[in-house]
């Protein structure tokens, strides 16, 4: 099979690496794909943006591809789905109604409180005065969340009421995050342990993947602003048998019976980022209409299934009849990253110590990375996850950070503490 992976990151050349392994697959294209996919065996980097539709259609039907999966969240919520839908090409993902659960943070906290899925307390706005209004009565720390999609930068924590009204303010009059901020949510502070619980979808049935947790703040012990994360490990021993069927009964089950109720069944991964409490009580933080990144590495390290089978499965209904196969080992994945991000950063660096793939096992994920003069530079704020398996998961970390201490360039950067109190 002739397959096309939409996106350029690390999720991506995760993925376009397990489909690589699969029997199905005779040719991979990655669009546009990144320093690191244009160098792997299998797979050829095309040079169209993720979110170009018309020149992606063009392609597939041109090259006669057979099945596409799409990685990043911004050409599922253009429609990606449907086009090549309608087109006859067989594709993974969400359609644009669907994806809405990630697009609009107003209609994913609606959607729970019509079908009784627990979240967090909210209210969402569009003018300062009542926002400000909510915050004074409910109180800090509190969460300020952009509507829309706004490359996971887009939630802020305040630690006071001064800061809060700071931030809804450079949201909504300042438009730090453009048409994403035109409406806010403003919601509970919830305590406790987040974990990102990925499933397969067919519009039906579900396919539990393996449990994760990432890490979203850019400083050590969760400090900072939040990023798309700066390190991930699965799985997570929180997530006891027991708690898996819960969270499976509360929430998964419910949500895609709501999307089916509701007109718009849910085809793809779907991401559910939850907040377990002290007291066990599972909320909701957020939905992704798409895999995790950096949680897609240490699964896609740790899956032994084929992943062409299981989506050509989940595209045909059949999910129901398939299961899938996990390394039992551990997964630890550590992003390095440009000075400065998630705010601005330089690019344009030379990075020294590639390629170390295999150095312990280990697997070196491309993110912003790309081609200049023969050498490969930093181009973008997350630019690589270092991925390992381990028999332990101190074993996983220790390799992946000595790894992480072979690769230099100025201004990297990276948490010192992914997966420490695990």
């Amino acid at each position: 099979m002739k397959i096309l992976v939409i996106g350029n990151g690390a999720r991506e050349h995760a993925l376009a690496w397990k489909i690589s392994q699969s029997k199905l697959a005779t040719k991979i294209f990655v669009a546009p794909g990144n320093a690191g996919t244009s160098l792997e065996p299998m797979l050829e980097n095309i040079s169209i943006q993720s979110t170009n539709l018309r020149k992606l259609l063009s392609f597939a039907i041109s090259e006669e591809i057979d099945l596409v999966i799409v990685g990043p969240e911004a050409p599922l919520l253009l429609g990606i789905v449907d086009v090549f839908r309608e087109a006859g090409i067989k594709i993974f993902g969400p359609t644009q109604a669907a994806a809405v659960l990630e697009g609009s943070k107003v209609f994913s906290k609606r959607f729970l409180v019509r079908h009784g899925i627990p979240t967090a307390a909210y209210n969402d706005f569009t003018e300062v005065t009542p926002a400000v209004q909510y915050v004074r009565d409910q109180g800090a720390p509190i969460v300020i969340k952009a509507n829309g999609l706004a490359a996971g930068k887009g939630v802020i924590i305040a630690d006071t009421l001064k800061n809060a009204e700071l931030v809804i303010k450079s949201i909504l009059c300042e438009n730090v995050f453009g048409s994403a901020g035109n409406r806010i949510v403003v919601e509970e502070f919830l305590e406790g342990e987040e974990i990102s619980f990925i499933v397969m979808v067919d519009g039906k049935n579900i396919l539990p993947m393996a449990t994760s947790q990432d890490y979203k703040r850019v400083g050590d012990k969760n400090t900072g602003l939040n990023t798309g994360g700066m390190g991930a490990y699965s799985p997570v021993k929180l997530v006891t048998d027991e708690m898996h069927q819960r969270i499976m009964t509360e929430i998964i089950c419910p949500t895609v019976h709501g999307m089916m109720s509701e007109g718009s069944p849910y085809t793809g991964f779907l991401y559910a980022g939850l907040m377990i409490d002290r007291y066990n009580q599972i909320k909701v933080i957020e939905f992704n209409c798409r895999l995790g990144d950096p949680e897609s590495q240490p699964i896609m390290f740790r899956l032994k299934s084929d992943l062409v089978d299981l989506c050509l499965s989940a595209i045909n209904g059949e999910l129901d009849q398939r299961s899938i196969i996990w390394d039992p080992r551990p997964a630890v994945g550590l992003v390095l990253a440009s000075g400065g991000y998630p705010k601005k950063y330089v690019k344009g660096y030379k990075i020294h110590g590639l390629p170390c793939s295999g150095i312990l096992g280990c697997k070196v994920f491309h993110a912003g990375t790309a081609f200049q003069d023969g050498a490969i530079i930093t181009d973008g704020g997350r630019v690589l996850c270092i991925t390992a398996l381990g028999e332990n998961i101190l074993e996983a970390k220790n390799h992946v950070y000595q790894v992480a201490s072979l690769i230099s360039w100025k201004d990297k950067f990276f948490r010192t503490d992914i997966a420490d109190r695990v």
